[in-house]
């Protein structure tokens, strides 16, 4: 992933934000919406690309767009800053390969206290039955 490559691709549009600011909130654009078209992105690889499209697939529009937003600040610039580290962070989270996992078997102790659970089970089930009269 080339981090200087993605901010030159990425397509920022500014809006009016909302919450508390009195009048330089209606006046100024502060809020920052970054989006990023991740197939025509050349700072991912296809294998990154891949990875992307199956870990956040949820967030991706239609288009192909990864969409953030930050409207924390009361600065435009800050904002951006924001935002790029929100895609950022969701980009890099996206292409974290997972741990593999390894394989373990249960202890002898689980084992007897599910073997213990089942009868007890199974004992509590029996108490409901209808008593043999024979």
């Amino acid at each position: 992933m080339d981090r200087e490559q993605i901010r030159k691709e990425l397509v920022v549009k500014f809006s009016r934000s909302g919450g508390p600011g009195g009048q330089h909130v209606n006046k100024v654009s502060t809020k920052v919406i970054a989006s990023l078209h991740i197939d025509t992105s050349e700072g991912l690889s296809s294998k990154e690309k891949n990875r992307i499209w199956d870990k956040l697939a949820g967030k991706i529009s239609k288009e192909g767009l990864l969409t953030v937003q930050a409207e924390d600040s009361r600065s435009q610039a800050k904002n951006r800053d924001i935002a790029e580290e929100k895609l950022f962070s969701i980009l890099v989270e996206a292409l974290r390969k997972p741990k593999p996992r390894k394989k373990t078997k249960p202890s002898r102790a689980a084992k007897e206290k599910r073997l213990q659970k089942k009868k007890a089970l199974s004992e509590k089930k029996k108490g409901r039955k209808r008593p043999d009269l024979d």
